[in-house]
């Protein structure tokens, strides 16, 4: 095979549609836009999925579903997942370590899913109900560290001054 002899794959390139060029090329007199209409004038065109001032189909269907905005960073962990690890001691590096949380999770949650028949000690994961309820049940523990919250901060309230006048206008 030379340098010289390279060419594209039979079928891989067409000439391109030279329109408005006469009846002869197949693309003549209305170039393929049709006659009259918004479509066929420079310029005109509307924005897709306008149906002619119709209801758009996509406005007509219904809302459905949920995406939540957390859902790649906040990775969900089953008791069932925490009854085949090795460690008793598990917190989040642990779980990215034994690959039960994907490496790009911010972080994990507990939930009530399997069932966990050992004692296990969670540090700084957050637990479902159901999820707190089996762990102590199991004689595990859940260690979190509470944060702070702050109170809002109330205006005060700026006294007017009032001006004693001893004088007044009779």
């Amino acid at each position: 095979m030379k340098l010289n002899e390279l060419k594209p794959a039979a079928g891989s390139k067409q000439p391109r549609h030279r329109v408005g060029r006469g009846m002869g090329s197949g693309w003549g007199k209305t170039a393929g836009l049709g006659h009259k209409g918004q479509r066929a004038r420079a310029g005109g065109y509307h924005k897709v999925g306008f149906e002619g001032g119709q209801m758009p189909l996509h406005r007509r269907l219904p809302k459905r579903g949920f995406k939540s905005l957390t859902r790649r960073t906040v990775a969900e962990v089953r008791l069932s997942d925490l009854q085949a690890m090795k460690a008793s001691e598990i917190d989040f590096a642990a779980l990215q370590a034994e690959r039960v949380v994907a490496k790009d999770a911010l972080s994990a949650k507990v939930i009530l899913s399997g069932k966990l028949e050992r004692k296990i000690t969670l540090k700084e994961i957050p637990v479902s109900k159901g999820a707190r309820a089996m762990i102590e049940g199991a004689g595990g523990s859940i260690q979190l560290t509470e944060k702070p919250v702050a109170e809002p901060k109330k205006k005060e309230k700026k006294e007017k001054k009032v001006k004693a006048d001893g004088d007044s206008a009779a």
